[in-house]
Order: C-alpha cells, then sequence, then structure tokens
C-alpha cells in the first residue's frame, strides 16, 4: 500500500498511550484509539471508543466535596481479540517475547497496520498482521482483519472476540478519584451464526447504545460464550508452518441520538448483516478518503509538509462531513482520549477558520451547535444579573457551565479552586467565528438568521458587563480571567478574577462593533424580529457605540498591559527557574507546590494580549485601537510582541501556534522555532504526557491554518480573497484548495515571489484577488499567475 504513513517500529511500552492517540481512527461519528485488540486498559493499554456528544454526567465525593463532571463517555470496546497456542497464556507484547513490531499508519486510505512476531517457544513463531478501519463512508462501520501465519511448527491456535460493556472513563490519572461508571443496564446475546450483541445505556443522560459483531474465518466454526458484560466468540484455528490463516471481525454502533432509527441495537444487528466483506469494505473506505482529501488537502513538501498531513487526519477524524448531521462542538481533544473530559473550549476559533474554506457545511454545524445552546446562555448571563448571552468555557451536551469546580495539581497532590469558568472571552470567540463563517461563504441566510441573534446577545452581554469609571472616563470590564490562564486573581486577593484583560476588552469592542454594523445592514423587517424578540430596548445601540469607543486597554512601560496592574507584578526568576526544573511549561504547577502562586509575576502560560495579533490582520487591529482611542503604531506593537515572548511559559500546545503566527510577521528570523514547536507539540509529546490522553485539536488545526491564512495573509474580507503572503524560508512553496463563495477547487499556489491561483469552470462570477497594490478579478476556467509586491 503506497501514500504517506505515520510508522513506528519496536514494542516501547512506555510509548504505547501516545502511540495509541496518534494512531486513532475515526470518521467524525465515533473514534477508537490505536490500541492493541489483545490488549485491555491498564498503565500501558487505552483501548477507548468514543461518540461524539456522547456525554454523561456523574457526582463525585472529592477533598471533602460532592462535585459533579460531565464526561464524553468511553464506549463499549469493539477491539478486543485475544489469541493463544491452545492450552497456554494469552499473548500480549507485554507477556510474550516479541521479535518484531512495527505500526503503519496509512494516511490517505484511513488504515491502521501492524506486523508483530510472537516467539512461542519449541522453534516455533507467529506472525500476527492486523487491517483495522472505522468507516469513513458508513459512519456505523468498523472492522479489524487479523492474518495469522506460524513458523517452524504447526500451531492449535485459540482465539476470542469480544463485545466489551465493562469499561469505565479511567484514561487520565488525575481523574481517577472521580466516578468513572458511565454505562449501566448492560446485556448481551446472540443472533444469527457468527454474530453476537451488546446493548447499554448512560447512567444518567439516559443515551441508548447498540453493538453488534460479525467474526468469520473461513470455514472455521464460531462458537458463543457470553459472560456477565462481555458478548464473547471463540474460534479454534490450526495453522501449518507457512500457511496464512484471515479472520474477520466487522461491528456496527448505533445510539438513540441517530434519525431514521427506531432502535439502536436493532439497527446495529441489521446493519452488521447486511455489511460487506473487508474487502469490499475497505475499497468503499479508501474511496470516501480520496474524495475528502480532494476537499481539504495542503501541498506541503518535506517533513513540514507531513506532520501537517498527519494533524489534517486528526482533523477530519474529529470532524468530518458526517458532523454536518451531528449536534456537536469541537471537542478540545478530539474524540482520540478523556482529557478535558471531551469538552468544547474555545478551539473553533483555531479550527473553524480552516473548515469553512473547505468544509463549510460542518462550520456551519458547529457554529448550530452554539445557537441551540443559546438559551441556555442567556440563563447564565441572568443568573449573573446580566443581560445578553455568556457562554460557559467548558460546554458540553445542554450548554449549561461545565468547568469543574477543583482542579488537581499533580506536582503537589493538592486538590485546588479552579476559576476558569470566567475566561468570558469565549463569547467573542463564538460572535468571531460566525463572522468568519459568513466573510468565507457568503451564507447571508445563515449570518442574517442564528448568527445575528448570537452576536446581538454576546454583544449585549458584553455592553451590560462594562460599568463607566469616571475616574478614567472608560468603560471597564472586571472579574474575568483571560487566554493566559496562569492569572485568575490579584495577588492576596479573596475573590477571583482581573479587571481590564486587554483581550477580553478589544474582542468584546469588536463585537460591539460589529453587531452594529450588522443590525444596520439587517433588512428592516428582519431587524425588528431580531430586537422585538429579543427585547432590546431603543437606547441600547447607542450605548453599544459608546462602549465600543471607549473600553480602557491598560499600558505600562510603553507596551499593552495584560490587564490592569500588571505592570505592578514582580519579575519571576526565569533563568533560576528553568535551571532547577527540566520542563516549566506549567509554571503554575511548580509554583504552587513550592507554596507559591504565579499570580504574583509577570508570567504568562500562552499568548494573551499576542491573541490579538492572531485574530486580527494590523490593519484592522490598528483600526481597532484607533476607534478605541489608542494609537497602536508598529513600535508599540513589537515591543508588546518582545515583551511577552520573554514572559511565557509556553505551557499549552497553542501557544508555538500563536507565537509562530505573530512572528511571522513581527520578526521573521524567530517564527520558525515556534512554528516547530506547533508542528511537533503532539507527535513529540512536548506536554509531557499529556497528548496520550487525546490529540490537542485546536493547535493541530491551528497548524493547517497557519499555512493557509498566517503565511499567506489570506483574509475573505469584502468580497475578495486578500492575500499579503509573508516569505518563510523554511516553507517558502506551498499550495492548498479553497471552497469560496460557490466556487469550488480554487487551487493557490505560491512559490518564489509567485501566486498562481486557478479558478474551476463554473457559471459563477469572477473572484476578485487583492493583494496590497492591486486588484485582479480572475474568472471561472482561468489560471492566473501574478507576481507579488516586494
Amino acid at each position: 500500500m503506497t501514500g504517506p504513513t505515520w510508522e513506528y517500529d519496536g514494542y516501547r511500552p512506555e510509548e504505547e498511550r501516545l502511540r495509541e492517540s496518534l494512531c486513532t481512527l475515526g470518521n467524525g461519528y465515533f473514534a477508537t484509539r490505536g490500541a492493541l485488540p489483545e490488549c485491555t486498559a491498564d498503565d500501558v493499554h487505552y483501548p477507548g471508543t468514543y461518540g461524539a456528544g456522547c456525554y454523561n454526567r456523574l457526582t463525585s465525593e472529592v477533598a471533602g466535596r460532592r462535585v459533579e463532571n460531565e464526561d464524553m463517555v468511553n464506549l463499549p470496546n469493539w477491539l478486543p481479540l485475544r489469541f493463544r497456542p491452545v492450552g497456554e497464556d494469552w499473548l500480549t507484547p507485554d507477556t510474550a517475547p516479541v521479535t518484531e513490531h512495527h505500526q503503519m499508519l496509512h494516511l490517505d486510505p484511513g488504515l491502521l497496520e501492524r506486523r508483530t512476531r510472537y516467539t512461542l517457544g519449541a522453534n516455533r513463531t507467529l506472525l500476527v498482521r492486523q487491517q483495522r478501519l472505522v468507516h469513513l463512508a458508513d459512519p456505523h462501520l468498523a472492522a479489524l482483519r487479523t492474518e495469522f501465519t506460524t513458523e517452524g511448527r504447526t500451531v492449535d491456535l485459540d482465539v476470542e472476540a469480544a463485545l466489551d460493556g465493562s469499561v469505565t472513563n479511567s484514561g487520565v490519572a488525575r481523574y481517577r478519584d472521580l466516578d468513572g461508571r458511565h454505562l449501566t443496564q448492560i446485556h448481551v446475546g446472540t443472533t444469527a451464526p457468527g454474530t453476537v450483541w451488546l446493548r447499554c445505556r448512560t447512567r444518567t443522560s439516559d443515551i441508548g447504545f447498540g453493538l453488534a459483531g460479525r467474526l468469520t474465518a473461513g470455514a472455521a466454526p464460531v462458537t458463543h460464550a457470553n459472560e456477565a458484560h462481555r458478548a464473547v466468540q471463540h474460534l479454534r484455528l490450526r495453522l501449518p508452518p507457512g500457511r496464512t490463516v484471515t479472520v474477520d471481525k466487522t461491528v456496527a454502533l448505533h445510539t438513540s441520538h441517530d434519525p431514521a432509527i427506531s432502535d439502536p441495537l436493532r439497527a446495529a444487528v441489521d446493519r452488521v448483516r447486511a455489511a460487506p466483506g473487508f474487502d469490499e469494505l475497505l475499497d468503499a473506505h479508501a474511496s470516501a478518503w480520496e474524495q475528502l482529501w480532494r476537499r481539504t488537502a495542503l501541498e506541503v513538501p518535506g517533513e513540514a509538509g507531513s506532520i501537517l498531513r498527519l494533524h489534517l487526519f486528526h482533523l477530519l477524524q474529529t470532524l468530518s462531513p458526517h458532523t454536518a448531521d451531528l449536534d456537536v462542538g469541537v471537542p478540545a481533544r478530539g474524540l482520540h482520549g478523556e482529557s478535558y473530559r471531551g469538552h468544547v473550549f474555545w478551539d473553533e476559533l483555531f479550527v473553524l477558520p480552516y473548515l469553512n474554506l473547505h468544509l463549510p457545511e460542518v462550520s456551519r454545524a458547529l457554529l448550530h451547535y452554539r445557537h441551540r445552546r443559546l438559551d441556555a446562555a442567556c440563563h447564565a448571563a441572568r443568573e449573573r444579573g446580566r443581560r445578553g448571552a455568556l457562554y460557559p468555557w467548558q460546554s458540553g451536551s445542554d450548554g449549561r457551565e461545565e468547568t469543574q469546580q477543583l482542579h488537581l495539581n499533580p506536582r503537589s497532590g493538592r486538590w485546588l479552586p479552579d476559576h476558569s469558568r470566567l475566561q468570558h472571552h469565549v463569547g467573542s470567540a463564538v460572535a468571531y467565528n460566525v463572522w468568519q463563517y459568513w466573510e468565507a461563504t457568503g451564507d447571508i441566510d445563515f449570518l442574517h438568521g442564528e448568527g445575528a441573534e448570537m452576536m446581538l446577545h454576546i454583544a449585549r452581554f458584553w455592553a451590560d458587563s462594562a460599568g463607566y469609571d469616571d475616574h478614567l472616563g472608560r468603560y471597564r470590564i472586571q472579574g474575568v480571567v483571560g487566554p493566559d490562564e496562569y492569572h485568575d486573581a490579584y495577588p492576596g486577593a479573596t475573590r477571583p478574577g482581573l479587571d481590564d484583560n486587554a483581550y477580553t476588552n478589544v474582542t468584546a469592542a469588536w463585537v460591539l462593533t460589529r453587531t452594529l454594523e450588522l443590525l444596520h445592514a439587517l433588512p428592516e423587517p428582519r431587524r425588528r424580529e431580531l430586537t422585538e424578540g429579543a427585547g432590546l430596548e431603543s437606547d441600547e445601540p447607542d450605548r453599544w457605540e459608546e462602549i465600543s469607543r471607549t473600553l480602557h486597554i491598560p499600558f505600562h512601560d510603553g507596551v499593552i498591559s495584560q490587564f490592569a496592574g500588571y505592570g505592578d507584578l514582580a519579575e519571576l526568576d526565569w533563568d533560576g527557574y528553568r535551571g532547577r526544573y527540566a520542563d516549566i511549561r506549567r509554571l503554575d504547577r511548580i509554583l504552587e507546590a513550592e507554596g507559591d502562586t504565579v499570580n504574583r509575576y509577570k508570567a504568562s502560560k500562552q499568548a494573551d494580549v499576542l491573541m490579538l495579533g492572531y485574530l486580527f490582520a494590523p490593519p484592522e487591529l490598528r483600526g481597532l485601537f484607533d476607534r478605541l482611542g489608542y494609537r497602536l503604531d508598529e513600535r508599540t506593537w513589537t515591543a508588546t510582541v518582545d515583551h511577552y515572548l520573554h514572559r511565557t511559559s509556553h505551557g499549552s500546545t497553542l501557544s508555538g501556534l500563536v507565537h509562530g503566527w505573530i512572528l511571522a510577521r513581527a520578526r521573521r528570523a524567530d517564527a520558525w522555532a515556534f512554528v516547530q514547536e506547533a508542528l511537533r507539540g503532539d507527535i513529540a509529546d512536548l506536554q509531557g504526557g499529556t497528548t496520550g490522553e487525546g490529540i490537542h485539536l485546536g493547535a493541530m488545526a491551528g497548524t493547517l491554518d497557519l499555512v493557509q491564512r498566517g503565511l499567506t495573509g489570506l483574509e475573505t474580507r469584502g468580497g475578495a480573497l486578500c492575500l499579503d503572503p509573508v516569505p518563510l524560508p523554511e516553507l517558502s512553496s506551498y499550495g492548498f484548495s479553497l471552497r469560496y463563495h460557490g466556487h469550488w477547487g480554487v487551487h493557490l499556489r505560491l512559490r518564489s515571489g509567485l501566486l498562481e491561483i486557478d479558478v474551476p469552470s463554473s457559471d459563477r462570477s469572477p473572484i476578485d484577488v487583492r493583494l496590497r497594490d492591486r486588484v485582479v478579478p480572475v474568472r471561472p476556467g482561468v489560471t492566473a499567475r501574478l507576481v507579488l509586491p516586494e
């Protein structure tokens, strides 16, 4: 099988969790980690399967308090397939000698292959070759082909396949004090010969699951021996030396969330019964992947291109065309593990800009997830005595705030209050995504409908959160936490929250400004519907206008302050801490374990102020500051970048991405080191073991968008494709195709100061390509070659 691959050679138990995450297979509906089918969950392996949008809520006793958490549920494990010579122990790489072990993730067809050679003793070896897929064309199917070959002497082999409902959520060590038993009413049974089933439900959300599994091995008879919570099948195979025997396991999964079914179990049994054999399944699966790659792929040479291909693969496995039919958000850790409990944060801010220009129907579905939870956001605002909509920092099934009340510091062993729910800037991210989607797609119906409703309520919340300060003569937003996350209170304060976080205030001003523009542009009947439905008072838009021009932005020492009072904090001994600790990315945990707090220092986990340069191109950012009555010249911005660059520990995979994006324009010579950090964040597990708990989807998608928009300066603004490329020597040649305003497959290629843009034939209008020095209309059916301005 040809095409790009991601490979691991040799068996290394300490790397298994990382490999399992990066070898996860999925289709947007469900995903399964790349665990070995003969291994069970333990300290080395974790064979999790997760369904998009499948959550359950449990209450646990932690540190003397009852805490409630909602988790993405680890579904019944469909993988188990173990084997042993008759009368001997079951074989695993942890219990038997292995002379060869190789895993190969074939990216183009979405296929995971493994080869393991076991030494059996008495001059016998067993070669196990497996191919696994989670079907992209039919999102309810998965399949595992296992080929057994012996050398030396004939081996009689016992094979056991199972559907296992005894699983729990236990994949993250620091969550193990919490209740992880989410499944109940687990029943198993047998239907047609060779086919078993499992039915269960979640304990509180009452989601029903039906799985059916079919096992075939030529003429070999399949027997059944079901156990409590496990549907079990057995085979006995005779393996003469050199002869390969093939066992195929095909599984169907349905949930009670699915449309057009009467019962998940009945649907799963019917589907697995009708499923074709492995070869035909693989052909249809590979064909679906081929079509998806054509719509989404980047063309980047070298090692960076290989990593970007892997990042795109995992993005598409989490958010595929099937996502368009689901009520789901962007899980920060993909469908690849249990870290962050499968919750939805602000990561769509880094994901949607890429999807907008390739799979806009998926972007729209993800925005619908937010719109369906608008009522919950409005309720959250009312709970705080505010009008408008307060979206939660962590969201799950129903839109309530899912942020944990306590979090564990693994260094100190202490459970600490978690104030990250004060990151109200997530609402600005939702509004930003609405606007970006509209500009990329021209979907005016969405903008005037659900988009306008969300933006109006988010703007209303910001206006109601802003209080006027007579001394400053400006409005202030107080008691929040910014994207940095380290700082959640002032030193010695008894209450959490910070005042005038610059990122929060600037993005709030942007939301207010854009919402006013949108209200003005709406057709009068729709504007009337919208304002009447929201109960908008006649004087509110004028107040929004005033606030959008007079929100306070603090400065100190000639740079933008992260928040009011930031300039008064102490300087950290960065060299001293780097000398004492091998890794200071999680500086907050180090300081807390020492009895100190990061709140005392000018030290950031990740980009906060600098996020403004990620969201807004330099002219737009200057315009926002001008509107607020501040001058943001190049000298001030460069000084701000330098200030925070030297005071950031990069304790998030998003940090390298944002800093690389910023430096590509502000200080090009330093950009590549941060781009490499973003590229390697998950494959090298730079955050110290976190990737094994799930990939970092926002960072992965952000690296794709770094090429698509960051290096090209691509903006979809004013009905044109605006381009202002920055030459980065390490990434000087690249290309990609876009879907833009009804044009499919618009191909852009940049190299050596030249832009080539090909617009496929259609009946659409020409695309205006706007460069710094000119506007060039490119008609369908035409390839334009443009020399870029110096």
